[in-house]
Formats: structure tokens, C-alpha cells, sequence
């Protein structure tokens, strides 16, 4: 009985010790960066928004682009306006965007529209780089001037820090807004720090020219931008953070919208685990790639929510175990250790969060998020392929 007890508790601990291990270390490195110098001001970028019927919206996210303080003749707003059925593409131009209309019957998704949009700037063979914002987004005055500087000086790929815009709608946003802080703000600062890649968030990203030619875009899936991170990771690239600059997107609130979004998420997610994961730690070792070996970590690093679940069930049975079979009061304390790491991360996600008091209380709540997610993910999903977030008023 001991043997087995201690059998289940080694399966338990395993993936927990891995994932507030690692998330304690990135949470310990997640000090501010230092704001490289300023770049000549020369590299010209084509901006790239893939939009699919956002007349509510695509005005707005124009607007903030052409505030960014950069030349004049040195970026172009390019709004790709994908398989539209409204008025998307007429208000953008209105706004003072280039429009590329794009139509396919099958070859439908955020992907397909960053590949249409990226060719056609190619084909132009006036910008030295691309960056996608997306179509719900408002961006910091300094987001071309954190690419440039850090193209300058030999980066291929960057990302700005992604955000949430209306954090303060409802309970539900808040946890995201932590939750984001503490995995785009915290675990980005530190795998800069370390030389590794931060990956691509989907959201705030520039790739040069150079680079797409070599690593040609092709990635298609759910989570379209974590497949091509990992794919210019492989490719021995990595994606650098520049803390200073930020690219922040709406946050649905409504129970049954954001679901539906979870479960493309974490389903994306899912499928890579399977798909990348064992090329990453195969990259890893006959490579010796660092870069590798992190990206395979972050994909083996489950969503908070399935770790916390992981690591309470680890505390529950080692309670339990403690009591009956006093010689296993070990794995206690090993399930206390990772419940402190974890408890760590998210503090420090909550710090960077910048929601003070109202944040912290909102914590409280995080079981029942946790609960919720759990059953949408049970759900079945009513479609496997990529479908566009509804938007609110």
C-alpha cells in the first residue's frame, strides 16, 4: 500500500515540481529591462492588422496606429480585410489605412491573412520588416521605435508586451489581466534575461523581411502564433521582448464568448503539445539549443489553471497519505513547496498587473474561474476550426 500511495504521489509531483519550478525561477529573473538606446529612426515597416468584419472597431485601432511616433514615410497601415461580408475595408480606408481585400472559400483564419498580408508587402519591396497588430488593438506611440532599435542592432523577431485594455469590466478580466501580466510581463523578462526566446503572443509582433524569408510563414493552426514562435525557434531564432512598448486588445467578458475563445486557446495549445514538443527536446539535445529547451518547457507548462488544480490535488493526497503513512510526509512538504512557488507567480503577476487593491480581492475568486474553465473545456467543441472572437459593445 505504501509502495502504490507513493507510486501516485510521484505522478502527481512530477508535473507539478516541473511547473512551479520553472515558474518560480522566471518569476525570481522578472525584473525590469533596461530601454536600449534609440534607434536612426530608418527601418520602415508595413503594419499589418488581419481583420475579418470589424467595422465596430477597425477605425479605432487605425487611429491609434497613425499616432504612433515614428516618420511619416516610414510605416504604412496595411489592414488586411479578410473574407468581410460588412464595411471593414471601406471604414478602414477612411481612416486612412491601405486595404488589401482578401477572399477564399476554405483558406479561412487569422493565418492565411498574415501570410496574404506579408507576401503582398514583400511583393511591395518597400518595408524592411512587418508587425502585427490585431484588429481590436491600441497600441503605445513608441511600438515602432522598440522594433527598430532592437532590428538595429541584429534582432529578426520582437514583441512587445500584450495587454488587456478594459481590465476593470468585470471580475473575469481582472484574473486575465493578472494572468497576463504574469505570463507576458514576468516569464517574457526573464527569458529575455536568460537569451531565450519570449515567442510570439499573437498580438504586438515584427518580423524582418530577412527572416520570413528564411523561415517562410506557414503557420495555419488554432494558435497560430505560437506555432510560428516555435517554428523560428527550431530554425535556431529567437523571438526578443521589449518590455518598454505594449500592444493592448479588449478582453470579452461575456461567460459563453469567452469560453468558445478558451476552448480555441487551449485546444490550439493542446494539439502543439502533441506536435512540437518532442522535436523541441530532440532541437534541444543534439543542438544543444537553450532556446529549445525553454520553448519545450513553456509548451510542457500547462495553463495556470491546470496547474494549480495539479498542485492541490498533490497537497490533498500527501495530507491525507501524511496522516496514514507518516514515513511519506515528504511529498507534503514537496506539494507546500510548489503551492509557495505558484503562490509567488501570481502574486507577482498581480504586482505587474498594476490592479492594486480591487486585484487582490478578485483573487478570492480565482477558484470559481478555475472551476468554469474546466467545465468549458469538458464541452465539446462545436467547431475545430478558427473562428473569430464575437466582439462587444
Amino acid at each position: 500500500m505504501s509502495l502504490l500511495i507513493g507510486l501516485l504521489l510521484l505522478i502527481l509531483a512530477a508535473p507539478a515540481v516541473l511547473a512551479c519550478g520553472y515558474l518560480l525561477a522566471l518569476t525570481l529573473l522578472s525584473q525590469s529591462l533596461p530601454v536600449p538606446a534609440t534607434s536612426t529612426r530608418r527601418v520602415r515597416f508595413d503594419v499589418i492588422v488581419p481583420a475579418h468584419n470589424e467595422s465596430s472597431i477597425i477605425e479605432r485601432t487605425v487611429a491609434s496606429l497613425r499616432k504612433i511616433d515614428w516618420p511619416a514615410d516610414g510605416f504604412r497601415v496595411l489592414v488586411i480585410a479578410d473574407n468581410c461580408s460588412d464595411n471593414t475595408a471601406e471604414l478602414a480606408r477612411g481612416a486612412g489605412a491601405e486595404v488589401l481585400e482578401r477572399t477564399h472559400e476554405t483558406l479561412r483564419g487569422k493565418g492565411y491573412a498574415l501570410d496574404f498580408g506579408f507576401k503582398a508587402s514583400r511583393a511591395k519591396g518597400w518595408a524592411d520588416a512587418v508587425a502585427v497588430i490585431d484588429a481590436d488593438a491600441e497600441v503605445s506611440t513608441n511600438l515602432l521605435e522598440a522594433f527598430a532599435t532592437r532590428i538595429e542592432k541584429g534582432a529578426q523577431a520582437v514583441q512587445v508586451h500584450y495587454g488587456i485594455l478594459n481590465p476593470m469590466d468585470s471580475w473575469r478580466t481582472r484574473l486575465i489581466t493578472i494572468a497576463k501580466a504574469a505570463f507576458h510581463i514576468a516569464r517574457s523578462r526573464a527569458r529575455e534575461r536568460l537569451g531565450v526566446s519570449c515567442g510570439i503572443r499573437g498580438n504586438g509582433w515584427c518580423v524582418t523581411h530577412r527572416l520570413l524569408v528564411e523561415v517562410p510563414y506557414k503557420a495555419f493552426s488554432l494558435t497560430e502564433d505560437l506555432e510560428y514562435g516555435i517554428t523560428l525557434g527550431l530554425a535556431g531564432h529567437r523571438v526578443q521582448y521589449a518590455d518598454e512598448a505594449h500592444s493592448d486588445a479588449d478582453m470579452v467578458t461575456n461567460e459563453e464568448t469567452a469560453g468558445k475563445q478558451r476552448q480555441r486557446w487551449e485546444g490550439g495549445r493542446f494539439q502543439l503539445i502533441r506536435s512540437k514538443t518532442l522535436p523541441l527536446l530532440r532541437a534541444a539535445f543534439l543542438q544543444r539549443s537553450a532556446i529549445c529547451l525553454d520553448l519545450a518547457l513553456d509548451l510542457l507548462v500547462l495553463p495556470l489553471s491546470y496547474v494549480a488544480i495539479n498542485v492541490v490535488a498533490l497537497l490533498l493526497l500527501a495530507a491525507i497519505s501524511a496522516i496514514l503513512l507518516p514515513a511519506l510526509l515528504v511529498w507534503l512538504w514537496v506539494g507546500l513547496a510548489c503551492a509557495l512557488g505558484l503562490v509567488l507567480y501570481v502574486l507577482r503577476g498581480w504586482q505587474l498587473s498594476g490592479l492594486g487593491r480591487q486585484g487582490l480581492i478578485d483573487l478570492a475568486r480565482a477558484p470559481f474561474f478555475v472551476g468554469w474553465k474546466v467545465l468549458v473545456m469538458l464541452q465539446k467543441r462545436t467547431s475545430k476550426a478558427w473562428v473569430r472572437t464575437e466582439r462587444e459593445s
